[in-house]
Parts: structure tokens; sequence; C-alpha cells
């Protein structure tokens, strides 16, 4: 388990994925991550079911905010596209709990998966991409210290229109200057 100060994350169980099923079934949340068509919970539990046989870095962990005295889930996150020659891999984060969006805690578990990424699974570089049209993911990325490197132009079809996809990064040798390896955040 990583611990932050209002955040944790948490293997994903079994339990999860009814709360995985009706969050990625709910348009608004999807509007900004890859899910184009309905999920059942056949399909959730098959992918479940298949995400066991990756390697466990690239096993997503669930993210759970401090509820009074106990832990409530809110989404997951994980990491993919290792690349063990490069040292380098791709972040992804969804909050599916519409009531804990804008309150922090999407930042709060991207700092500290960025921190296990980099003191536990030695990455040097960490990157993500994001819509174009997703603000408030790019507040919660730069807040976790990624720096935008680049544009996809056109590269995401969504509502009729082509969207540039951007692309975010941020290196070790950067993450020792952030207040979350300093014990400040």
């Amino acid at each position: 388990m990583i611990t932050g100060k209002r955040v944790r994350l948490r293997a994903v169980n079994s339990e999860d994925l009814p709360a995985f099923t009706s969050w990625l079934n709910d348009p608004e949340v999807t509007r900004n991550i890859t899910i184009y068509y309905p999920l059942s919970q056949d399909m959730e539990d098959a992918w479940f079911k298949d995400m066991l046989t990756h390697p466990v870095e690239e096993r997503p962990l669930a993210i759970e905010i401090a509820s009074g005295k106990s832990w409530k889930l809110v989404g997951d996150m994980s990491f993919l596209n290792f690349d063990q020659h490069e040292r380098s891999a791709e972040i992804g984060i969804f909050i599916g709990d519409k009531s804990a969006w804008d309150k922090g805690y999407g930042t709060e578990a991207m700092q500290l998966m960025v921190n296990y990424g980099f003191a536990n699974l030695n990455l040097n570089r960490i990157y993500l991409r994001v819509f174009e049209t997703n603000p408030r993911g790019m507040r919660c990325y730069e807040k976790a210290g990624f720096q935008h490197e680049g544009r996809q132009r056109q590269a995401h079809f969504q509502d009729g229109k082509y969207i540039d996809v951007l692309m975010m990064s941020i290196l070790k040798s950067e993450w020792k200057f952030n207040e979350m390896k300093e014990g400040k955040a």
C-alpha cells in the first residue's frame, strides 16, 4: 500500500469491479479517457482476470480517499508501456467518483505514483497523454510536476471532430526538486 496524507493506493481487487463498471459507463467520466463503448460487468471481470497475468508493476492500483475512519474507492491508476531499456513508462489515471473531482485527490495520487515509479521502480521518465479538452487533467499533471513536451495534432476523435493530444512528462532528475520528495506535500 502507498499512503499519502488524504489518498492511498492499493491493489485492485474483484470487489472494486462493480464501481469501475458503473464509472466506465458514465459518459462524463469517460470523456477524458479512451473508453469508447459501454462495458458490461462480464467484460470488466474478464479485464480483471487478464490484468492478473501482467507484471505486478503494470497492474492498476485503486485510488482511495480518507473518509472518516475508513477509506473510499474513487478511481484507479497504473503504469503501462514499460520500456526497461529506457527506464520509462506511461502513467494513466481516472477518478470515477465525481464527488471526488476538483479536490486535489488526483494530484496527490499522481505524486504518490510518480514517487513510487522513481524511488521503487527505478524509472527515469514518466509520461502521459492528455486531451486538449481536459484542462482539469492538465492542471493536475502540472501540479504534480509534469511538463508539456509535445502535441499530437488531431490524434483523437471526440464529439464529431478531431482534437489534439498533448504529451507531458517528468524526469527523475526533476522530481528531486518536487515538494513531495522533500516531504512537504
